[in-house]
């Protein structure tokens, strides 16, 4: 009679073993991120401008992702192994005569996106290249250039001496408006950021800050849907880009000097990296990162981490 063989079957270090073959577990990860927002760029002197910030570079596998580029793909992961995360955070206002702080780079494993570039400073100054763009000062500053696949550039300043007006930052969706001259010299509008439904619900991001204006309205600086602050005006300051959006900060406006210290550029906001996966699993977020995993919905978990460097692990 031939003898009759048993299958075993056990856990070897976090790999199953199956007979003689070793399987090891692993999770598919669905991410959202999106890197901090650059801010507006200084301001100084009389009836000048300064350009918005670009917002952070976005990455996306669901719904869409940034620059009108394709859809980003999942990443298959293993169980039990740490992987670096690392949320952006947005860029600083400066000192006169520099343009404004560029956001930092967020990171999820081997995906890194771009932190948004600062806008030019008064007087011509050019917006920064990032992820996303920053506007250019007026007098005919350029706007800086986004990264393919993650956002767009900022617009241009208002080619005129005298009063003049700002780019808008580039957004993960559309470039940043040029500042022109007219009734009310206005600056341009923050480019649009990019609509995901990663968390379940459509959430807009990265959106580019206005660029400043002389004007005394703001209806075409405002900031870009998905976090980004309006340009200032003769009397209003700039509004920083809004935190865990990665939206650019609006540019600044020094209007005949008054008030003494002008209307000010503002800061970026920060970014965000989001992860969703298989409700059968659940995540460690370690030391150092500030995050929330969400209950179970629609066969997923999303787990959202909004500050810090550090590690998650999947069990």
């Amino acid at each position: 009679m031939t003898p009759v063989r048993s299958l075993k079957t056990g856990l070897i270090k976090g790999t199953m073993l199956v007979g003689n073959t070793k399987y090891t577990p692993t999770v598919t990860v669905d991410y959202l991120v999106v890197a901090g927002g650059g801010a507006g760029g200084s301001i100084a002197g009389s009836d000048l401008t300064s350009g918005g910030g670009g917002a952070g570079g976005l990455r996306c596998t669901v719904t869409a992702t940034g620059g009108g580029g394709t859809l980003e793909s999942a990443l298959s992961l293993v169980t039990g192994t740490n992987y670096t995360v690392t949320v952006g955070a947005g860029g600083a206002v400066t000192a006169w005569q520099n343009a404004g702080g560029s956001g930092s780079n967020s990171v999820f494993s081997t995906i890194t996106s771009t932190g948004g570039g600062g806008g030019g400073r008064y007087n011509g100054g050019a917006g920064v290249t990032g992820g996303c763009g920053g506007g250019g000062a007026h007098v005919s500053g350029s706007g800086g250039t986004g990264t393919t696949n993650q956002g767009y550039a900022g617009g241009n300043g208002s080619s005129t001496n005298g009063y003049g007006s700002s780019g808008g930052g580039g957004g993960a969706g559309l470039a940043g408006g040029n500042g022109f001259n007219g009734t009310n010299d206005e600056g341009g509008s923050g480019g649009n950021g990019v609509a995901t439904s990663i968390t379940g619900s459509s959430v807009t991001y990265a959106g580019g800050g206005g660029g400043g204006t002389t004007g005394t309205i703001s209806t075409n600086n405002a900031g870009g849907t998905g976090g980004g602050g309006a340009g200032a005006t003769r009397d209003a300051n700039g509004v920083a880009g809004t935190a865990n959006t990665g939206g650019g900060g609006g540019g600044g406006s020094h209007y005949a000097n008054t008030p003494p210290s002008g209307r000010p550029q503002a800061a970026g906001g920060s970014g965000v990296v989001i992860l969703r996966y298989p409700d059968t699993r659940t995540i460690t977020i370690g030391a150092g990162l500030t995050g929330t995993e969400s209950s179970a919905s629609g066969g997923y978990k999303r787990a959202t981490i909004t500050a810090g460097t550090g590690n998650v692990s999947w069990a």
